[in-house]
């Protein structure tokens, strides 16, 4: 162990004493059974849906044992951080419904950013030192670079171990000198064994079982030149003082789980549980990757609630990959059941948005009608100012629009995935957000020719009568079609050509486009109501 005079230099004798950390954060009083986990983002980029997904986990797996879900910061890199992330992150949260019991601002464990524990890292990373358990090293980058060169030229694991780890050896006299000419230094881990043949380490994972795999060798770095600890150490002292019993986190942390369990030996802790959970992948061509931060839109959160996705619609798709028995239930089912850690798979889950999308068509038609429209515009009124304005000037006009062709009495129809949605499929019923068709030569009107296109229009137009049943107003349409030459069905259009301008349905899509500007709608009839007789003739004559 250094002198007492060195490790002082190191860290200084005044830091507070473990034990009166202990006894600040005592075990918790809690019943039998209860767990206590945690999200512990860092705040480096935008909140990963991943991310999200983890948390959803950790919170059922603390609500469904009556115990406590905390969000902590994990800033210590301050290198990475990225400006507007913590916003982002509180957020997101919010915008999923991810309650921490205990937060940064809120609870008797804090701080619960990582950046204003560094008084409490120091008082554990002395205790490494004082007991052997880790030194200094005064390595620089051009050092460490060339000591990965030898170790590849040599064949061995690149990493800072065995012979390999040369501050390790340091004498005391040596470490002496090298602050006495005011070297940078940071404290590395002392791996419990120096060099010789690695190890097996064996332990049990919630999600993935039994695992065993090679023991950690490499003197990690636990204390930055900086000051500031590596997440290894910060996580495992948080992770203790917080009394977290599960830890529930990515997969990519799996490897390091041999490390963190020598980490909490020499710290004298106990180890909780750990519980990696598998990672969301795409389909990339023919093969599958992990949804990337830096390729996918969709791996941020914020796509989510920009496009408008429904939250329950996606609260539901994420608890349907994270545990497989709640994915052919109900949706209102599946948010009132709880997650297991032991029934999250063990593989990568596909993002399906064509699955997410029709959970969510199944949560807007459930909602009445008045909340379809109040949600709709509060998603405007962030996302799409102008259509805000447009669908809140009149409110019955906007609450008729999503009754159109409704399957239940006062529930929107079932083509509404997103609020996004809306502007192209119903924006046509909102005569300020619609655009009139004033080119006869449109290719939506193909494959009639233009003079055509005017001529049914005019004719539809000249004898149109509004208040009709549906089958009556069709049939003023139909008239018109046969007045001008169009066969009465595609059959006998088929069989003489040579006699018809077209058959009716082409005749028809006239009067659709002009109406919609689409090819495709919902029923026309209905959405005549909608219109009122004024507004359909402005645009049955639009291209006069």
């Amino acid at each position: 162990m250094l002198p007492t005079e060195i490790l002082d230099r190191l860290i200084p004798s005044s830091v507070t004493p473990v034990a009166e950390w202990e006894q600040r954060f005592p075990p918790r009083a809690m019943p039998a059974g209860a767990e206590v986990t945690r999200f512990a983002p860092s705040p480096t980029g935008f909140v990963h849906v991943g991310g999200i997904l983890v948390a959803l986990i950790a919170q059922s797996v603390a609500v469904s044992s009556d115990g406590v879900f905390i969000l902590r910061v994990e800033d210590t890199d301050q290198s990475r951080y990225v400006e507007g992330a913590v916003e982002q992150l509180n957020r997101s949260l919010e915008y999923f419904g991810i309650t921490p019991d205990e937060r940064v601002g809120s609870g008797a464990y804090g701080p619960y950013a990582q950046s204003e524990r560094a008084a409490i890292y120091d008082s554990f990373v002395r205790a490494l030192l004082e007991q052997d358990s880790a030194y200094p090293c005064f390595c620089t980058s051009d050092e460490l670079a060339a000591l990965t060169g030898r170790q590849q030229a040599a064949k061995v694991p690149s990493g800072y171990w065995g012979s390999w780890a040369t501050c390790r050896h340091l004498s005391d006299q040596d470490v002496a000198a090298r602050l006495d000419a005011g070297a940078p230094f940071v404290i590395r881990f002392r791996a419990p064994y120096d060099g010789g043949t690695v190890r097996r380490v064996r332990f049990t994972d919630r999600v993935r079982g039994d695992i065993e795999m090679d023991d950690n060798r490499n003197d990690v770095v636990v204390r930055k030149t900086m000051g500031l600890p590596t997440y290894h150490l910060a996580h495992a002292v948080d992770d203790h003082l917080m009394r977290v019993t599960t830890v529930v986190r990515a997969d990519e942390w799996l490897s390091s789980v041999p490390l963190h369990l020598q980490l909490f030996a020499a710290l004298g802790f106990e180890a909780p549980a750990y519980g990696h959970i598998a990672p969301i992948v795409i389909t990339d061509g023919k093969s599958k990757r992990k949804l990337s931060k830096r390729k996918d839109p969709q791996a941020n959160v914020d796509w989510y609630a920009e496009s408008g996705y429904p939250v329950e619609g996606i609260l539901c798709y994420l608890q349907g990959l994270a545990n497989a028995r709640l994915q052919d239930q109900p949706w209102q089912q599946v948010l009132r059941e709880p997650l297991r850690l032991e029934e999250c798979s063990n593989s990568g889950q596909l993002l399906d948005l064509a699955k997410l999308a029709s959970i969510c068509r199944e949560v807007i038609a459930d909602l009445p009608v008045d909340q379809s429209a109040d949600r709709l515009l509060a998603w405007a009124r962030t996302y799409d100012p102008e259509l805000a304005v447009q669908i809140g000037e009149d409110r019955q006009t906007l609450l008729r629009v999503l009754s159109i062709e409704a399957t239940q009495p006062g529930r929107p129809r079932k083509d509404l995935a997103t609020w996004g949605d809306f502007r192209e499929k119903y924006g046509f019923l909102i005569p300020a957000a619609f655009t009139l068709v004033t080119d006869p030569a449109d290719e939506r009107f193909q494959p009639l020719e233009a003079d055509l296109v005017k001529q049914m229009a005019a004719t539809v137009a000249a004898g149109y009568k509004h208040d009709l049943d549906g089958q009556e107003w069709f049939e003023q349409v139909r008239a018109a079609a046969l007045a001008l030459g169009f066969a009465a069905s595609v059959g006998e259009y088929k069989r003489e050509p040579e006699r018809f301008r077209g058959p009716l349905k082409e005749a028809a899509n006239v009067v659709r486009v002009l109406l919609t500007g689409s090819t495709r709608s919902p029923d026309l009839y209905e959405a005549s109501r909608v219109l009122g007789a004024d507004e359909v003739l402005r645009r049955l004559t639009s291209l006069a």
